[in-house]
């Protein structure tokens, strides 16, 4: 349609992309709870963590930059990232102390929803740290998957360890700044 606004859209290749990683949350639940199958769940988070680049880069790339991605990509993002922790923890994989330290931050950010409303935004900028947390972590908590069968090993689960607390303070990070981003625009 001539003349529409281009951020519209709701049918691009960015936006199919997200759709179907909001597909895999639960399938990775399945897969990690139900069936216990770890390395399909890990394929599945390591194809997340991927696609989740790609629906970005192909955004940015062909000019398919839409209100819908804004608030969808972001939205994955999470699912998977509180599905993961949630399923991590019921298996024991992951401390339930870090779940909370998770939560608390979303809880910190969706308190600033009302504040951005009435500044007339419907979500906060992306930024670069926010995007290295999400990505770290999208890889910290499925090596800490992979690493917790014994016959993968104490490396892959060191490694996963490491990233999935480095992403952690770069996740409260961003959340940080995030909160001071909407209370500057005051």
């Amino acid at each position: 349609m001539r003349g529409a606004d281009p951020e519209s859209r709701i049918v691009t290749w960015p936006n199919a992309i997200s759709a179907l990683r909001l597909l895999g949350v639960p399938l990775f639940l399945w897969l990690l709870l139900a069936e216990q199958a770890d390395a399909l769940a890990f394929v599945v988070l390591a194809v997340a963590g991927a696609t989740d680049w790609l629906d970005g880069y192909l955004a940015r790339r062909l000019n398919q930059r839409t209100r819908l991605g804004v608030l969808l990509d972001p939205l994955v993002d999470r699912l998977y990232i509180g599905a993961t922790i949630i399923g991590l923890a019921l298996r024991s994989i992951i401390p339930w102390w870090l779940v909370a330290l998770l939560v608390a931050r979303e809880v910190m950010l969706l308190a600033l929803v009302p504040r951005l409303r009435r500044q007339g935004r419907l979500a906060l900028p992306v930024t670069y740290v926010g995007k290295a947390a999400t990505f770290t972590l999208l890889w910290g908590f499925p090596l800490l998957l992979l690493g917790s069968a014994p016959v993968i090993g104490p490396t892959v689960l060191a490694i996963g360890w490491a990233l999935a607390l480095w992403g952690t303070f770069l996740y409260w990070w961003a959340g940080i700044r995030y909160v001071q981003q909407a209370l500057a625009k005051a």
